[in-house]
């Protein structure tokens, strides 16, 4: 059982840091797992192991903007809520909706103890609409488009004119409804309509005391239990027990231009025939002249149908983004889509020092072979491989990456140190491109090669290389970056779709190439390192400088995402066979690495203080065996 004094302990955090009592944060190697904390906390939080350490969620609370009348839940709970409704002895929740089971038109509604009780208007945008059935309220349109453009699930349209006509893809068909806005409980003056939003809403939020003895509050008035009043000439409500149940009128959807509506004493406005007839003409938007029924379309979300000499535009509402995308995934924008979309973040898999990989999966672990490897490759359709060449440098357990071999289709690229690059055994200078296939680009460190299949390398010209895959190549990959299927636990999977348990073994199993492409003799016995002995000031010296990476000037903004801890146990054995006194750097910038790809901010001043400099500038000499 995990216990911890968490350091964030604010409403509305989504994440924490844990600190125990040596001040430190927890650390984890079984990558996913799932961890218990027990702490006297009201707060729930969901913890697991991510990048080597302890990250906890916390509950969630629904948002309190716009609510005044939040009330404590008591001592068990971190959050406030807005008041529920009572309705027929039923407690609902603020900011639900319902229908009626008998009734598929009467639409229900609760906010800060509110109920909103309305019938749903039609809106058919088509000639030849189809009955609703069993359920349903609204009659609705073949297909899932609606001028011109496509709904997709989950998402709505609205019209500009009128926008609380909403429209949606449901089973195939469009259907497209219009719903009255709920009845508001704050007062007048903190009452605002964003800019193409259908409803008002109450701006800011306050705590509020529940009336006494079953009264109502809306607004600045109390009503007493079972008083009627009006809140507008289109709303009449009843006080029962706490809760205002009120009924609201819902205004017809009007199919004349906004110029040729009237409003009177009466709740809804209504078509002027006379002014209608007036204005049956062209329509004029964006300095260009449409007929009547022209549809055109101003940008990804908005298009316009010309309707009595009036452009009627339709608006894709994109989901909201206040929510983050769940674990391992970002917002993306699809060229010529409206909305963005949480898509699957590429899979990663980094190797550097001595060597150390870290899979697609994330399992860590070490393998010095000399040999000629397969890096990472699809298994299924054989569109791409990456192979590296492991060279020993006369070390007698040691290796490091020397070379990269890409294939993707009929091209082949070679990444060479110093960042020197071949492309179907030319040398090239980046920027390069090779008739949309791949792009090969430069940073101030790396060379970055940008595949057509989605497959990338970042290579700094020394010992760090990740290789980025999508995921549509999950479940079809193998190598020694492992099979990209979520699953750390079968990443030791040989070439004969066997599981293996150590390191050495699944290494050995991706050689390719005969053995001439060895830098040591008798690659597959070779003897157990050893170092130099733990008291030697050799050793304190080595064990001093890898701790570093602990260093909060240099790297604190970061322990927090990713756990060191596998970085300095790397760092050690990188220090073993060391010639120069400098491969920690390996460890440091692989760490800085995946810092960045999580999205920390990390300034390359740790390079300056910690003496590493970047890329092929720190390649080692020939080593000298200890």
């Amino acid at each position: 059982m995990l216990r911890a004094a968490l350091l964030v302990a604010c409403l509305g955090c989504a994440c924490a840091t844990l600190s125990f009592p040596n001040g430190s944060n927890q650390a984890c190697t079984n990558e996913g797992q799932d961890w218990l904390l027990n702490m006297p906390s009201s707060c729930t939080y969901t913890c697991k192991c991510k990048n080597g350490v302890v990250q906890c969620e916390k509950e969630q609370c629904v948002t309190e903007k716009g609510c005044f009348m939040l009330q404590d839940t008591g001592k068990d709970s971190c959050c406030r809520v807005c008041k529920g409704c009572l309705v027929d002895g039923v407690a609902r929740a603020s900011d639900t909706q319902w229908q009626d089971p008998k009734d598929p038109c009467r639409v229900m509604s609760c906010k800060a103890g509110v109920l909103t009780e309305s019938n749903l208007q039609c809106y058919t945008p088509c000639r030849n609409p189809v009955s609703p059935g069993p359920g349903q309220c609204c009659a609705t349109c073949p297909g899932c488009w609606i001028n011109g453009q496509d709904l997709r699930k989950g998402h709505e349209v609205t019209i500009t004119e009128d926008p609380c006509v909403k429209c949606r893809c449901e089973q195939g068909r469009t259907a497209c409804t219009k719903q009255a806005c709920p009845v508001l409980h704050c007062p007048g003056d903190k009452v605002v309509t964003p800019p193409g939003e259908c409803c008002p809403q109450c701006n800011g939020s306050r705590q509020s005391l529940e009336p006494p003895n079953g009264k109502c509050m809306v607004g600045y008035r109390i009503h007493r239990d079972a008083a009627s009043f009006h809140v507008d000439q289109c709303t009449s409500c009843r006080c029962a027990n706490g809760t205002s149940l009120c009924r609201r009128t819902t205004c017809p959807v009007l199919d004349c231009p906004l110029r040729g509506q009237v409003k009177t004493r009466h709740c809804c406005p209504h078509c002027d025939q006379r002014l209608v007839e007036e204005l049956r003409a062209t329509c004029s938007h964006g300095g260009r002249t449409y007929e009547e029924g022209d549809r055109w379309k101003i940008n990804p979300c908005h298009s316009c149908t010309c309707v009595g000499g009036q452009p009627i535009c339709y608006m894709e509402r994109c989901p909201a983004q206040n929510q983050p995308c769940p674990p391992n995934h970002r917002w993306e924008q699809d060229p010529g889509q409206c909305c963005p979309r949480c898509v699957e973040n590429d899979g990663v898999c980094t190797v550097f020092g001595d060597p150390h990989y870290r899979t697609f999966d994330g399992k860590f672990y070490s393998f010095q072979g000399s040999c000629k490897y397969l890096m990472a490759g699809d298994c299924e359709g054989r569109s791409f491989n990456i192979r590296v060449t492991n060279d020993a440098k006369s070390t007698k357990t040691s290796s490091w990456t020397k070379t990269i071999s890409m294939k993707v289709g009929s091209v082949k690229v070679n990444l060479l140190q110093k960042m020197r690059v071949k492309v179907n055994g030319k040398r090239v200078e980046a920027p390069y491109s090779l008739d949309g296939q791949l792009t090969i680009n430069r940073t101030d460190d790396s060379l970055l090669v940008h595949t057509s299949l989605g497959v990338k390398v970042l290579w700094d010209g020394s010992s760090f290389l990740e290789v980025s895959a999508p995921t549509s190549y999950k479940g079809k990959l193998c190598g020694l970056c492992g099979n990209y299927n979520g699953l750390r636990k079968d990443d030791f999977t040989s070439r004969h779709g066997k599981v293996v348990a150590s390191a050495e073994r699944f290494g050995q199993a991706w050689r390719v190439g005969a053995k001439k492409a060895c830098g040591r003799r008798h690659e597959d016995a070779r003897p157990e390192r050893r170092c130099a002995d733990r008291s030697t000031g050799r050793f304190n010296r080595d064990t001093k400088l890898c701790k570093r990476l602990r260093n909060f000037a240099l790297f604190g903004s970061c322990h927090g995402r990713v756990n060191p801890a596998l970085y300095i146990e790397s760092c050690m054995v990188d220090m073993c066979e060391c010639p120069n006194a400098r491969c920690y750097c390996d460890s440091f910038t692989a760490y800085a690495h995946e810092c960045r790809r999580l999205g920390v901010k990390l300034s390359d001043e740790w390079r300056r203080e910690a003496k590493c400099p970047s890329g092929w500038a720190r390649v080692r000499p020939a080593p000298r065996s200890r």
